[in-house]
């Protein structure tokens, strides 16, 4: 039984302590991206909407609740820091103090602050500063996420979480889904093969499936302790 149609059993039931009705393909279709909540507008795939989706995806990329990760880049930019350049003039005090703390990125702010001036170093010394520069010298989608992996504390989580929104954009980002994002397209009997993996339509039912994952995996939690209950 999937999570969709136990959810179902179980709301007609009025079992589930609050009711729970899986997304409609056409609602995750409809899905605000992750870039778009942050009021980033990659349709251009311009340097700077490019860059500061680069650094949401850093701050997206650790063992942190998403609350956080907006709320820090929130604080960057109301700090102006959105260039790589900028930010090497805050330094990392700066970064550690005020910004990760005002966006509650506690945990691993020095580490995080370490990271993200090291990328932006790195950047700027062999792209001068532009990811389109990066994505224009990757010879194909395999080369690009290489060059993305090699940015210090980047791994495939990170390269995923930055490209899968640039797919539409990018000639080359073309990523394939995390396995959580195909684990719960089965669940909810979301086809993914219908969709051109390239397309806007694709980037947005990820979105919505990824939002829609801690409440699918209470109620599977759910739906399987019901289940031992009855034995």
């Amino acid at each position: 039984m999937t999570m969709a149609s136990s959810a179902r059993s179980l709301d007609a039931g009025g079992k589930l302590p609050r009711p729970f009705v899986p997304p409609s393909r056409r609602e995750l279709e409809r899905s605000v991206l992750y870039s778009e909540e942050l009021g980033i507008d990659l349709a251009g795939a311009s340097d700077d909407a490019c860059f500061r989706w680069f650094l949401a995806s850093l701050l997206f990329g650790a063992r942190i609740s998403e609350t956080t990760a907006k709320h820090t880049f929130g604080a960057f930019v109301g700090h102006s820091l959105t260039t790589p350049s900028k930010i090497i003039r805050a330094g990392w005090d700066f970064l550690v103090n005020p910004v990760m703390r005002e966006g509650g990125y506690v945990r691993y702010d020095g580490r995080k602050s370490t990271q993200i001036l090291r990328d932006c170093e790195s950047l700027i010394a062999d792209y001068g500063g532009s990811m389109n520069r990066l994505h224009d010298a990757a010879r194909d989608a395999r080369d690009l996420e290489e060059r993305l992996g090699a940015f210090y504390g980047v791994g495939p989580v990170t390269t995923n979480i930055f490209l899968r929104e640039l797919r539409p954009r990018w000639a080359r980002a073309d990523p394939a889904p995390l396995q959580i994002v195909e684990e719960l397209a089965r669940e909810l009997e979301v086809d993914l093969k219908r969709y051109k993996r390239k397309s806007l339509a694709f980037a947005r039912v990820e979105a919505g499936l990824l939002r829609n994952r801690r409440i699918l995996r209470n109620l599977a939690g759910e739906a399987v302790s019901r289940a031992a209950g009855k034995k």
